[in-house]
């Protein structure tokens, strides 16, 4: 009835009996030294990498409200014991409280069949994927999980660096923008802020038009495809279309990122027989393209493009394991690596890039030069 309460007052999603709230209450109870060790031990390397609070992750005293359950896709879990941190971290991944309560610790005659080693390492190594999951790098459908705190236009990508921020520093106040797909709200309210004046502009990627630039691009200083071009069935159509609808001399910049799929992780993944798609990330299951630093390049210099600038950007460490010490520590490495070799340690690559004039524009130019010589002249 105790650890029911919290349910039927509303206050938690799921109940968790904790033997470890109490302090050496798990010794006194007859827990051996070993396991009370190795459960301390666990317990904050997990809540360590998943940003939780948890005095226990082991125990098997739960209540859980069906609404929570309904929530989450526990039955993709394994049949082993790591079941229990599993369904943990799907309670977090769908932003569900969880609330703990001391419970007594009563050891008997009973036998465990439990490879303590075994199940440490399993419970390790599926905390480690659910994190690395939110880099886009690995991927696990039981992991699948979105709460709407997640939704890409509700997380910003200013904390760090990132194409968001790399735009942002190039745009001067004052310019016209189209934020092509568009880049999410938390961009748009700081183009606001710094008298940017910007249009969001929707495509349909994978449709049969979504290789047509839909406006007439010479009525803005920038074109943001910032993660737009992967998703194009007929990116080298798009561009081409772009760089038609430019008929006057008005200089236009193109500012445009993608993942990196030479990226070192994604390298070895492959390696090791791995090619996992997943809802974010350099494997978008929503990709239909995929880009090296090189192929990248190519793409734009080849669809009559200048390229001004291309440089590396690191991981979004902050989006997987938050703005503490190790995730500022992991970009700064990442950067360092990235100065050996962008190709190998770039998990995006972003670009600005100028349209040059068709031929078509260039000879409209002569014409009209031409016949103002000539209205002159008269």
């Amino acid at each position: 009835p105790d650890l029911l309460q919290p349910l039927i007052d509303g206050h938690a999603d799921a109940v968790f009996g904790s033997r470890m709230m109490t302090r050496f209450a798990a010794l006194e109870g007859g827990m051996p030294l070993y396991k009370y060790v190795g459960n301390k031990i666990l317990t904050r390397i997990q809540n360590w990498l998943l940003g939780s609070s948890l005095t226990e992750f082991h125990s098997g005293y739960r209540l859980y409200s069906v609404n929570a359950l309904k929530q989450v896709p526990f039955e993709r879990n394994t049949n082993d014991f790591h079941f229990d941190t599993e369904i943990i971290i799907q309670l977090f991944l769908a932003r569900l409280r969880v609330a703990e309560l001391p419970i007594p610790t009563f050891y008997g005659d009973e036998i465990c069949h439990v490879n303590g080693i075994k199940y440490a390492l399993d419970v390790i190594r599926t905390t480690l994927v659910s994190r690395v999951q939110k880099l886009g790098i690995l991927y696990d459908r039981k992991f699948e999980i979105q709460s709407a705190a997640d939704h890409p236009a509700n997380r910003g990508k200013f904390s760090f660096e990132s194409p968001h921020t790399l735009a942002l520093e190039r745009i001067p106040a004052g310019a016209a923008l189209a934020d092509i797909g568009p880049a999410g709200e938390h961009l748009t309210a700081d183009l606001a802020a710094r008298g940017i004046r910007s249009a969001e502009i929707d495509i349909f990627p994978g449709r049969e038009d979504d290789s047509s630039f839909p406006v007439g691009a010479d009525s803005f200083d920038y074109i943001l495809l910032l993660d737009v071009i992967e998703h194009l069935r007929f990116p080298e159509r798009f561009l081409d279309s772009l760089r038609d609808s430019i008929t006057s001399a008005r200089p236009v910049k193109v500012i445009a990122s993608t993942g990196n799929i030479g990226f070192i992780v994604t390298r070895l993944a492959l390696l090791l027989g791995w090619f996992n798609y997943s809802r974010r990330g350099i494997l978008d299951l929503t990709h239909t393209r995929l880009f090296t630093f090189t192929t990248f390049r190519k793409l734009f210099e080849q669809c009559g493009y200048r390229i001004e600038e291309i440089r590396a950007v690191p991981a979004p460490f902050p989006l997987a394991f938050g703005g503490g010490w190790f995730a500022k520590f992991a970009i700064a490495l990442n950067k360092s690596l990235i100065r050996i070799s962008r190709r190998l340690f770039a998990y995006q690559v972003f670009l600005v890039a100028r349209p040059l004039p068709t031929l078509a524009t260039l000879l409209q130019n002569a014409r009209e030069t031409r016949n103002q010589k000539i209205a002159s002249r008269l």
